[in-house]
């Protein structure tokens, strides 16, 4: 009887059948190289055996099995599964982004296909039989260097990498030649030993918290750990940890951005050893495949640090998840597909292993609040810094009347100059935050009204002084700074708002004597030059920090007192209804960078808005979080409904109208009220393409699979008109 295997590619598209030859052995799970189109080859992994030929054409053969191992256990293929029908995509598209891309190795044709090879690494044996107690002694006399070295072996089972026998090549030749040691290779291992120390002693809250959050998931799968900044939340998640990498299982500990890992990193390391793995889309190919393999030959044991994409390793036993910093918004995958929560896709993942997941905030999102007050999740809460350590004093600056008082310089009230000026002379730190890279937004002729604009997208372009260029931050495309106006020839383009780089001239201009760095997109482009500036800063060779959010997350400067955030109205301003949320958050986040040792520190807020209620609630998380859930409720919006947001987009906007029209139309004859748009976004147009948009609501009561379902449908209803197909139609669930 003939055998078939579906097989998933890594594309937008559904498994394709292909046959199993005469005695290639196959399983579920493995990896395959397969022909698909007139010559291509790919990696596939097959998902389903069985012996149903494909309803049309002949099925293609697999070409070879890869890899003595599948790539991926059940538990993985379910996840999978799980990601690709709630986040309405394919199964392939999970896969582009669940896999390193050297192990789903593709090529123009079967001659150029190449699969993985792991490397291998050099290592030292130990000759025992020839190490005696009359060589030892010996050695300890006269080469007390390669005593140490060949003891160092000894400890390690006789087998000790090259790189770690501190000897250099000479003196392992007279070794070698003296038959105490021989050279050798083997595969790179994970190592998942990790050497148990001392873990961090509790204060009287945390050992109530951990008491609390084991009671907590007792019973229930997820905890949440609601603890102010500097609460000492880490130390709560290593008792943890310890807990688990005692029992022989697997840790995931969930980041939002892998540039907040360093500092976590060492502490970390500093506990648990070098079992210690980080991964996350910044390592280049070749290690996270090797990480991936070395995976799937490990047992169990290891601990893991990294961004979302680290949810799709292959873990054999899965004992806990933590997700710190659940709220942020950077835990949601923005493009391309899958469109995934890495923080919801995580209790998933926990949920199918049958793990404890741990949620951690100062500032709770939303929705993890509302779970725990409906009695879906456990909650622990800390209110106070670890070491009795003050909260930061908040003062809300009115920037309208500085103005009037004429007692605002550049883009300072008086309260953060006196401020930055205490600071400067007590030789403390300053953090200034403001949510914009570059010099400033955009660049306006007063004559005329004119600013450039980008060709490509619906947006002006943003200037870049230390460039000089004006850049736009949706497809890249610039252009050299203009400084007189090309429309009507007599204005002199002027800078309008402002950006983290102008506020470093800014701050240049009124306190030249002060150290300044800046974080941002612009100068963090990279791992190395993240650590370097927060590495100078930590060593208080600057004065003052100039960032954007990124100075928000996960930093602790001994140092930093002041906390100035320059332009609170920007964060109220997005037109969303997250903006309070998400504007109180980043407040929160923010001023928890100051004063978290002895010193207590301080937080100017300016706004032209001070009565704005978010400023009223200022360190009350009760109180806005009462608030906004009840407008929530009202208006129809998460955690009371769930929301897919559906972006069509093409070059050929009349079309993209039509189309639109229609596909609204046809899900409001299925949903009703439930759907609204279709309508233009705010940015309408990004890289040449037009988008339009529609938002369906489902309520929590009514099943969101059979909307899902539904939705499904219809947009391949809309694809069945020809002129239609070839409109991309993008859909993202729970939107952030």
């Amino acid at each position: 009887m003939s055998r078939f295997a579906d097989i998933v590619l890594p594309l937008a598209q559904p498994a394709y059948t292909f046959a199993v030859g005469e005695g290639v052995q196959v399983r579920v799970g493995d990896a395959v190289a397969v022909q698909f189109g007139k010559n291509a080859v790919y990696t596939g992994v097959v998902w389903r055996l069985h012996d149903t030929p494909p309803a049309k054409g002949t099925a293609k053969p697999i070409l070879k099995v890869l890899y003595d191992k599948p790539l991926l256990s059940e538990l993985q293929m379910r996840f999978w599964e799980w990601v690709a029908d709630y986040y309405i995509c394919s199964v392939g598209e999970v896969m582009r982004v669940a896999l390193p891309s050297i192990i789903k190795a593709k090529a123009r044709c079967e001659e150029e296909f190449s699969e993985y090879t792991p490397k291998r690494e050099v290592v030292v044996l130990l000759v025992a039989e020839a190490f005696t107690e009359d060589v030892r002694e010996k050695m300890m006399r006269r080469a007390p260097k390669r005593y140490e070295a060949l003891c160092a072996i000894e400890n390690a089972g006789g087998v000790l990498p090259r790189h770690l026998v501190e000897l250099d090549a000479a003196a392992l030749k007279a070794l070698c030649k003296a038959g105490l040691v021989e050279m050798g290779e083997r595969d790179y291992k994970l190592n998942s030993e990790w050497s148990k120390t001392l873990l961090p002693k509790l204060s009287d809250a945390q050992s109530k918290a951990l008491k609390e959050i084991r009671n907590g998931l007792s019973d229930k799968r997820v905890a949440l750990l609601h603890g102010v900044t500097s609460s000492g939340k880490t130390e709560i998640y290593t008792h943890l940890i310890e807990e688990r990498l005692s029992r022989g299982e697997d840790v995931l500990f969930l980041v939002p951005e892998i540039s907040l890992t360093t500092q976590l990193v060492e502490r970390m390391r500093g506990l648990f050893g070098e079992s210690v793995t980080v991964y996350h889309s910044k390592l280049t190919p070749n290690q996270r495949t090797k990480l991936y393999t070395d995976m799937l030959s490990s047992e169990s044991g290891n601990f893991v640090i990294g961004a979302r994409s680290a949810l799709f390793l292959p873990y054999k036993k899965l004992g806990l998840v933590v997700v710190d910093e659940e709220h942020d918004s950077s835990y949601k995958q923005t493009e391309p597909n899958p469109r995934y929560n890495g923080r919801d896709a995580a209790i998933m993942l926990a949920t199918l292993h049958n793990a404890k997941c741990v949620l951690g905030s100062a500032t709770p999102s939303l929705e993890s609040f509302a779970n725990y007050l409906s009695g879906k999740y456990g909650y622990t809460r800390l209110t106070e810094r670890y070491g009795g350590v003050e909260m930061p004093e908040i003062v809300i600056s009115d920037t309208v009347r500085n103005v009037k008082r004429n007692e605002r310089k550049l883009h300072f009230n008086k309260e953060l100059l006196d401020g930055i000026a205490e600071r400067l002379e007590n030789n403390e730190q300053v953090i200034l935050f403001q949510n914009r890279r570059g010099y400033s937004p955009y660049m306006e002729c007063p004559s005329c009204g004119w600013s450039a604009r980008c060709p490509h997208c619906n947006v002006t372009l943003s200037a870049h002084q230390q460039k000089g260029r004006m850049i736009c931050h949706y497809c890249g495309y610039n252009e050299p700074i203009q400084h007189y106006c090309p429309n009507c020839k007599t204005g002199e383009l002027r800078p309008m708002g402002f950006g983290t780089e102008r506020v470093e001239e800014a701050v240049a201009e009124l306190f030249p004597e002060a150290r300044v760095l800046r974080l941002d997109g612009d100068t963090a482009t990279s791992s190395a030059a993240y650590n370097r500036i927060i590495g100078a800063f930590a060593r208080h060779e600057a004065d003052i920090l100039v960032g954007t959010q990124i100075v928000s997350k996960g930093l602790d400067f001994a140092d930093v007192t002041l906390i100035g955030i320059l332009n609170g109205d920007n964060l109220l301003a997005s037109p969303d209804f997250r903006a309070e949320e998400r504007a109180w958050q980043m407040i929160m986040q923010v001023a928890g960078r100051s004063g978290r040792r002895d010193k207590r520190g301080e937080v100017v807020v300016q706004t032209a808005e001070p009565t704005h209620s978010i400023y009223a609630t200022i360190g009350d998380y009760d109180g806005v979080a009462t608030k906004l859930l009840a407008e929530r409720k009202q208006f129809g919006y998460p955690p009371f409904v769930r929301i897919v947001k559906v972006t069509m987009r093409s070059t050929n906007q009349k079309l993209l109208v039509d189309a639109s029209l229609q596909l609204g139309e046809q899900l409001r004859n299925r949903f009703g009220r439930r759907v609204l748009g279709p309508v233009s976004p705010l940015i309408d147009r990004v890289r040449g393409e037009w988008r339009v948009e529609l938002m369906l609501k489902v309520e929590v009561e009514s099943s969101f699979a059979k909307a899902r379902a539904i939705l499904r449908d219809e947009i391949a209803l809309l694809r069945t008109t020809k002129e239609f197909r070839n409109i991309t139609i993008i859909c993202d669930v729970d939107i952030l």
